[in-house]
C-alpha cells in the first residue's frame, strides 16, 4: 500500500503567492524529499497553498490540509518547519496530536521530538535577530548617528548589520571551529552544516563563502575571546 502525503505550502505576502517567489522554491523541495526521503510507492492525495502570515493560527488552506491528513491516515508534508507556524506553542500543539504526522523537507530524518526543539531555538533565534537590532540601533544613535534623514538611517541600518553578522558570527562558531581546526575547506563545513538542518541568519543554507566570511570576521577576534564565546553559545 502507498505512503499517502497531504502537501502544504505557504507564502506570506499577496505578492509572493502571485508571483511564485518562494512557493516554487517549496515545490522543489517536496519534489526532492518524495524523490530522495519517501519510502516507495507513495502517493501526494492533496495539495494545499496559502497566501497567509504564518503568526496567524486560523488559516483556511492549513486546516483542510490538517483535517486531511487525520482522516486519511497521511503524512502532512512542508518544505520548513516555520511553514507550519512562527509559533513554537502552535507547533508543540501539532506534534502532541498523535493523529497527526507531519514531515519536514529540509530535515527528512528529523521526528518530533527533534522538531519541537528545532521550532522553539528557532523561535529564540527571531527573538535574538529583533533584540540585536534594535541594540544595533541604540549604539548607533548614542555614538551620535541621527535617525532623522535617509543618509543616517542608512548609516544606522549598516552599524545594527555589522554588529549582527558579529554576533551571529560568535554564536554559529562553536560548530564551525572544530571543523576549520581539524582542516575542512570551507566547501565541506557548508555541507556539514546543512546536513544538520542549521541556518544563515538570513535563514539560507551556508555557502562556501559565508563559512569563509564568518573564519574571517572570527579572525578578526582575539583567540581568547573567540574561545569564550563559543562556549557561551
Amino acid at each position: 500500500m502507498p505512503i499517502k502525503y497531504v502537501t502544504y505550502r505557504r507564502v506570506s505576502t499577496k505578492e509572493q503567492g502571485r508571483s511564485g517567489h518562494g512557493l516554487d522554491g517549496q515545490q522543489r523541495d517536496i519534489e526532492l524529499y518524495l524523490q530522495n526521503y519517501s519510502d516507495s510507492p507513495y502517493d501526494v492525495i492533496g495539495e494545499f497553498v496559502e497566501v497567509q502570515s504564518g503568526s496567524d493560527n486560523h488559516r483556511a488552506e492549513f486546516n483542510e490540509a490538517v483535517a486531511l491528513a487525520k482522516n486519511k491516515n497521511a503524512i502532512l508534508l512542508v518544505a520548513k518547519l516555520d511553514r507550519l507556524s512562527r509559533k513554537v506553542s502552535f507547533i508543540a500543539s501539532l506534534m502532541d496530536d498523535k493523529r497527526l504526522q507531519i514531515k519536514v523537507c529540509s530535515m527528512p530524518h528529523a521526528d518530533n521530538f527533534q522538531l519541537h526543539i528545532y521550532a522553539a531555538l528557532a523561535e529564540q533565534e527571531r527573538e535574538f535577530i529583533s533584540m540585536r537590532t534594535k541594540a544595533g540601533l541604540a549604539a548607533a544613535k548614542a555614538k551620535g548617528v541621527k535617525l532623522g534623514g535617509l543618509r543616517d538611517k542608512t548609516n544606522a541600518r549598516n552599524i545594527a548589520k555589522r554588529e549582527q553578522a558579529n554576533l551571529f558570527a560568535k554564536k554559529i562558531w562553536v560548530a564551525i571551529e572544530p571543523m576549520h581546526q581539524a582542516g575542512l575547506n570551507y566547501s565541506q563545513i557548508a555541507k556539514r552544516l546543512t546536513s544538520i538542518g542549521m541556518k544563515t541568519s538570513t535563514d539560507r543554507e551556508f555557502s562556501p563563502q559565508t563559512v569563509k566570511n564568518i573564519v574571517l570576521r572570527m579572525d578578526k577576534f582575539d583567540a581568547p575571546e573567540k574561545s569564550l564565546t563559543a562556549t557561551c553559545f
